[in-house]
């Protein structure tokens, strides 16, 4: 049997480079596209062919249709939701152009990769419901960033009833874990642990009982991998190939916070500022669809998945 072939856009980045390394792992052929806008060559594992392109090139379109690959994972974007407040049309370049233009090579290809995407559970749903947020939940973004993922799924649905693509779509919570970087693809963890190592204060926005669902790296790795060979119904609409990867627990970024400093034997002290505007107060995901049709469950505690990432932080200040 040929090495089953894998593109993994965005592999640069946080998610990407474990995506990567735990597909070499497993004996398949890797080759990434990344800008290194926000990822870092360093990131890149031994064994990936590594392409420089931004995924709104013909360039990275051409890579896509001519490959022959069994697994495109689209990681690819504009992440920062500050960002997409401040220049929502920049953001919608990345995010939705930039993701049609993969899916037209897609489409065009004579090997069509069954195409997996990272989309979002962290925001998708807005404050409108009452969590454990279900996949079938009413949607309502509140900012571009989310906009453009609950698009992006949408032209997935078309894409798979109209021209028979094979299309999932990952709707991750909240991604911690070694090689998040706290001024890039920033997430409270990674922040918390770098303030920590600095001896700086950690700032808690609000009262900080505003409520998260943490999901470690190597559980969003294994959802990858389960999502890119299980065995799925056909898609017809919104939502039937969308699954919540999370853990199906709510935690507050005091909890984060004192988590951290017990794991860190750290005083720091902990400065509250005042309440972000459109800040989420309460979001996690129920990930029974996950268990149900991909066959996964997450495994990491959030102790030992704070634990790990602190000791990489440590490591590497």
């Amino acid at each position: 049997m040929p090495t089953p072939r894998a593109l993994i856009t965005g592999g640069a980045g946080f998610i990407g480079s474990h995506v990567a390394a735990a597909l070499l792992d497993a004996g398949q052929e890797v080759v990434i596209i990344d800008d290194l806008s926000t990822g870092k060559r360093s990131n890149i594992p031994a064994g990936a062919k590594f392409e420089h392109l931004d995924i709104r090139s013909p360039d990275a379109a051409m890579i896509v249709r001519e490959g022959c690959f069994d697994t495109l994972v689209h990681l690819a974007a504009q992440m920062d939701v500050r960002k997409s407040v401040a220049d929502p049309t920049a953001d919608a370049s990345i995010n939705i152009l930039g993701t049609l233009n993969l899916l037209e090579a897609v489409r065009a290809a004579s090997h069509r990769p069954r195409v997996v995407f990272s989309s979002t559970g962290g925001v998708l749903y807005g404050d409108f419901t009452t969590p454990p947020n279900v996949e079938t939940f009413e949607k309502n973004p509140e900012s571009p960033y989310a906009i453009a993922k609950l698009s992006v799924e949408y032209y997935l649905a078309y894409y798979a009833r109209v021209h028979g693509l094979d299309t999932v779509s990952l709707r991750f919570a909240n991604v911690f874990g070694p090689r998040q970087d706290p001024h890039g693809e920033a997430g409270v963890v990674a922040i918390f642990c770098e303030r920590i190592l600095a001896r700086r204060a950690l700032t808690v926005f609000g009262d900080g009982e505003q409520t998260r669902d943490y999901v470690y790296i190597d559980d969003v790795v294994r959802a990858v991998q389960r999502a890119a060979v299980a065995t799925l119904p056909a898609p017809a609409k919104l939502d039937e190939r969308g699954f919540n990867i999370g853990t199906a627990m709510p935690t507050s970024v005091l909890t984060i916070a004192a988590s951290l400093k017990r794991i860190a034997d750290s005083d720091v002290a902990i400065e509250f500022a005042p309440k972000r505007a459109g800040e989420q107060q309460r979001s996690f995901v129920s990930i029974e669809k996950a268990e149900r049709l991909l066959g996964w469950t997450p495994k990491a505690t959030l102790d030992a998945g704070l634990s790990a990432t602190f000791r990489w932080f440590q490591s590497h200040s």
